[in-house]
């Protein structure tokens, strides 16, 4: 997974009104709690919930797969509304769908930042941009607005000593990710953010710089979560702690697993389920980037990201409690 699906600013009103008065209908009414996750995937990829059913670890829970989501966002609102039992987003789009009022509480972290798991900040070679300051009245291309890729290199700017006006002097620019290399390289934009992928390809080629990543700025963090309703927390504890469980012991498989085989089996399992994917991708693959073991969630991985949105006015501060926003109640690993 990368942090090129996560931007939260493009929530609608109505969006965030029917995911703050929605909730599953499953299990509950009739007294039985409900075996089966109706969930959305990503088209190319193998999800942790999917890797953690083919390695055997979700029991009798079963996963029932709907389809697939370009959005973290909308993989959130679709849970918040009972489109699907559960849905995973960047941090601070699920910071902002519960200020928005949604009933939703996050459950374990499912990607992050690592040394091999990060989005760089890339430049020439023989570019003149080596400091923050040199970046203002400079386009950044990113992925989109907003979200991850935008809070990193706000970060950044008010790290090395920018004030908010001269902040404002720096561009980011929305581009689509496989375009972002080329206009880097183009001079379109002075500085381009990759990667998984299109990090290790660009650089493959070489001529580019990083300038910073958002593991130079965060350390090791864990920057998204899977998120379930509120009701359906109380309704279906059992089968969300298997299921949470199960996530968590598949981040541990993976970490402890050699890459190749980790590798081989993603690939194995996209193959195997006959949606005509180009496992390309996974090749490239090397951590989940996970920071805490089995997914754990910390309050500072999320403290972050209210901070963020409250000093760019997107919430105040008072809107949400980080104690209101997860639980490693479910995680066995967290324990």
């Amino acid at each position: 997974m990368t942090s090129t699906r996560r931007n939260f600013l493009g929530l609608s009103l109505l969006g965030l009104a029917s995911a703050a008065v929605g909730c599953s209908t499953a299990g509950g009414a009739s007294g039985a709690e409900t075996r089966t996750l109706r969930y959305q995937g990503w088209a190319g990829d193998v999800s942790l919930p999917e890797l953690a059913a083919d390695l055997g670890y979700l029991g009798d829970v079963k996963l029932e797969w709907v389809g697939n989501t370009t959005s973290g966002p909308q993989d959130i609102q679709s849970a918040a509304t009972g489109q699907v039992d559960f849905g995973g987003a960047f941090n601070g789009a699920v910071v902002k769908l519960k200020a928005a009022g949604a009933p939703i509480r996050s459950v374990i972290g499912y990607y992050g930042a690592d040394e091999f798991a990060y989005n760089g900040f890339y430049v020439p070679e023989d570019s003149p941009i080596r400091t923050a300051r040199d970046l203002i009245g400079k386009k950044v291309g990113m992925n989109t607005l907003g979200a991850h890729h935008e809070a990193m290199l706000g970060i950044y700017l008010k790290r090395n000593g920018l004030s908010p006006e001269e902040v404002k002097k720096v561009e980011p620019i929305a581009l689509p990710p496989v375009n972002i290399e080329q206009s880097v390289r183009q001079g379109q934009i002075e500085v381009g953010v990759l990667g998984g992928i299109l990090r290790d390809k660009a650089l493959e080629k070489g001529g580019l710089r990083k300038l910073f990543s958002d593991f130079d700025l965060l350390g090791a963090f864990t920057a998204g979560t899977y998120v379930f309703t509120e009701k359906f927390l109380r309704d279906n504890p059992n089968t969300v702690r298997t299921f949470v469980s199960g996530v968590a012991r598949a981040i541990e498989w993976s970490r402890t697993t050699p890459r190749e085989q980790v590798v081989e089996r993603k690939v194995a399992i996209l193959t195997g389920r006959g949606r005509n994917e180009d496992p390309a991708a996974l090749r490239y693959w090397k951590s989940t980037g996970v920071a805490q073991k089995g997914g754990r969630i910390t309050d500072e991985e999320l403290n972050v990201w209210i901070d963020w949105l409250a000093e760019r006015g997107e919430i105040a501060k008072a809107q949400v409690k980080v104690t209101d926003l997860y639980t490693n109640d479910f995680n066995e690993l967290a324990r």
